[in-house]
């Protein structure tokens, strides 16, 4: 591995690592990680900050999985799709692992949706719809994630292996790896759904996120 793609690596790791969520509760004034869930990521912040926090950390979080992309895509332009994967991965990383935090950041999915709009934008649409489909029907915002993340190297796999073959190895070991990471985020709220404790989101107490 080269040296200016190691420089592209650590970048998009840092970009990636920028506590968007933790900087807008400063804003208000609290220290999000003392409050809701002490998670980091748009969902906690949308409880704890209200509406416009929330959707703002989340297109930020969407932006920094997309950007360090989109450089290694002008940085390599051909023939380098590795290095984009990479790219991409280091953000993930970045985002749930944070060294300013002592590696305790969000659960991801924002920005590996960033990531997915540059490298996989259909595979992202397929995963948008299970996410909607699902949380329409459960009210769980976190079973909604999970199973969003599960389609993703469903639905890659299949274009991958399958008759049309559109897409590469790497492309589905990318989506096997983010699917997998965004699951493993989200462990506690698998604990808790299965013993009947996850909160549900509703109209009258939007309190109710996915912890």
């Amino acid at each position: 591995m080269n040296p200016a793609l190691l420089l592209l690596i650590a970048a998009a790791y840092l970009m990636g690592s920028i506590p968007f969520g933790l900087l807008a509760g400063k804003l208000k004034g609290v220290d999000i990680r003392d409050h809701g869930s002490g998670n980091i990521g748009a969902t906690n912040v949308f409880r704890i900050c209200g509406k416009g926090w929330g959707i703002t950390v989340l297109l930020l979080d969407l932006l920094k999985g997309l950007g360090p992309v989109l450089l290694a895509k002008e940085l390599y332009p051909e023939n380098a799709e590795l290095a984009h994967i990479f790219a991409g991965v280091a953000a993930i990383v970045g985002h749930n692992f944070p060294v300013w935090l002592k590696f305790k950041g969000g659960k991801g999915i924002a920005t590996s949706a960033g990531v997915l709009v540059a490298l996989l934008p259909w595979a992202l649409l397929v995963a948008f719809i299970v996410w909607v489909l699902s949380f329409a029907i459960t009210r769980y915002v976190s079973l909604a994630s999970i199973l969003a993340a599960l389609s993703l190297p469903v639905t890659v796999g299949i274009a991958t292996f399958g008759p049309a073959k559109s897409h590469t190895t790497p492309s589905f070991v990318f989506a096997l790896v983010v699917g997998a990471l965004a699951v493993w985020r989200h462990r506690s709220n698998i604990k808790r759904l299965r013993e009947g404790s996850e909160h549900r989101f509703t109209r009258k107490q939007n309190s109710q996120h996915t912890r």
